[in-house]
Formats: C-alpha cells, sequence, structure tokens
C-alpha cells in the first residue's frame, strides 16, 4: 500500500486554505494528508520544523512576505514545494524547470490530482535545496529584466530599473522621468502614454502634470494646500479632486 503523503498549505487567504483542506479530503482521503494550515511565511517556516511535511502547497502572492521568502528560514530544504498562484506571468516557466509543480488558483481537483501522482510516481528525492537555489537564481533574472523599462528618448532608448524612479513631469508633449540618482531623463511622450507604462500598483498620477512612485513618498501634508513630500526633498502638489483617492490608496495600499 502507498504511504500517504503528508502536507501542508501555506496561503494568507483562508477560503483558500478551507478549500484545499476540502478538497484534499474529499478527494484524495487515502492518499493525502493535510497537517496543517499557516496564513503567513513566518507561520509556514514555523509549521514546517514542527510536522516536517513531505510536499509545502505555498501560495507566491502574499503580503509582508511572498512565498519565495520562505527558503531563507532554512539552511536544507527536506520538503517538496508546489506553488500556488493566480497569475500565469514570467515566473512560471521558472517554476516548472526548478521546483516540482505548480498550481493555478483557484485550486481544480483533477490539477491537484496530477500532482499527487506525479509525486507518487516520482519522488524527487533529495535535491530540494539545490532545486530551491537554481529557481531563486531563475526567479531573480526574469524580475530583473521585468523590472525594467524601455524609456524613449530623442535619441533612441534608455532603459531604466522602475524602482529608481521617484516621480514624472509632464512637459507639454514630453515628460522628465526623475530618478533616485538625481538624474533627470527627457521621454519623448506624453505623461499619460508614460503612466501606461508603468505599474498601477506603484505609480500615482496626483496632479494632472506628476506621476509619483508611491515607495518615495515620505510625507502628505494639508497644510497651505495639499502637498507630498519625497525622499529627495522634492515637494509636488496634489489635485483637489485626487485628495480623497490618494489618501486612502496610502493608508490602505499593502507594501
Amino acid at each position: 500500500m502507498t504511504k500517504m503523503i503528508t502536507c501542508i498549505a501555506i496561503d494568507d487567504e483562508k477560503r483558500a486554505l478551507e478549500t484545499f483542506q476540502k478538497m484534499a479530503d474529499r478527494y484524495f482521503p487515502t492518499r493525502l494528508k493535510v497537517i496543517g494550515l499557516a496564513s503567513s511565511v513566518r507561520d509556514g517556516a514555523k509549521l514546517i520544523k514542527e510536522v516536517n511535511p513531505d510536499v509545502v502547497f505555498l501560495d507566491i502572492e502574499m503580503p509582508v512576505e511572498n512565498g519565495f521568502k520562505l527558503f531563507e528560514y532554512f539552511e536544507e530544504i527536506t520538503f517538496v514545494v508546489v506553488f500556488l498562484t493566480a497569475y500565469k506571468h514570467y515566473a512560471i516557466d521558472a517554476i516548472r524547470y526548478s521546483a516540482f509543480d505548480y498550481l493555478l488558483k483557484p485550486l481544480d481537483v483533477e490539477d491537484l490530482g496530477r500532482v499527487v501522482n506525479r509525486f507518487e510516481k516520482n519522488h524527487p528525492g533529495n535535491q530540494q535545496t539545490e532545486r530551491i537555489h537554481t529557481l531563486l537564481s531563475n526567479i531573480n533574472a526574469a524580475s530583473e529584466i521585468q523590472n525594467k523599462i524601455a524609456l524613449p528618448t530623442l535619441s533612441g532608448y534608455r532603459m531604466e530599473r522602475i524602482d529608481n524612479i521617484v516621480y514624472c513631469q509632464a512637459d507639454e508633449n514630453y515628460t522628465q522621468i526623475y530618478t533616485s540618482s538625481g538624474e533627470s531623463i527627457l521621454v519623448s511622450r506624453t505623461l499619460k502614454a508614460v503612466e501606461e507604462l508603468l505599474p498601477a500598483a506603484y505609480f500615482y498620477r496626483i496632479h494632472k502634470s506628476y506621476l509619483v512612485n508611491l515607495n518615495f513618498v515620505k510625507e502628505y501634508t494639508r497644510a497651505e494646500g495639499h502637498h507630498i513630500h519625497l525622499d529627495n526633498g522634492v515637494k509636488l502638489e496634489v489635485a483637489t479632486r485626487r485628495q480623497d483617492e490618494f489618501m486612502k490608496l496610502l493608508t490602505h495600499r499593502k507594501t
């Protein structure tokens, strides 16, 4: 008789954990045993050390620490990792080649069955640490590409890291982009066009003339009009119609 696979699931969404537990209990009662659930990477690492599961089903997109941070808690990785993600983006290829497997959310019982079958037929053995290190190297390399943007200039294109962009300022049909190194780059696109190129999760249009990287906002003040102060000392006006939405964004934003 095949030994039951012990597993835990780590996911910040309570409903996702409940769904996983019910699916395992209902469809794989003699093959997959859920021995723990955790809602954060920190709690998940603690749980793994306590129960030593065969497999960890790990959500990637979580607040505070994403799923990849789990491996920083271990010198040796003795468990098999199956990643859970709602997004089929660039990281999936890196995961497919370096981790045991991944599942797209919402979970599908046939996909989970495929993972269980694969584990039973081909247990990956004791090479998990090497596989995960390879995975993290691949993820970092992919992230490096994804984190850069090609900015059209008067002479060609300038590759710039997105997280180096502090704010953008409209300049008629052009845009001035100010970086954390103090540089100014003249881009041959309108501010609206630049806004469409940059991730909305980090950049916000506070004014018809300004698009700011929220990671560089140091202070928001309502004295003598509404303004923000950036880490580089620059002070920018927040348009009246943007003030309420901007305040909600700052106070409810997950980092």
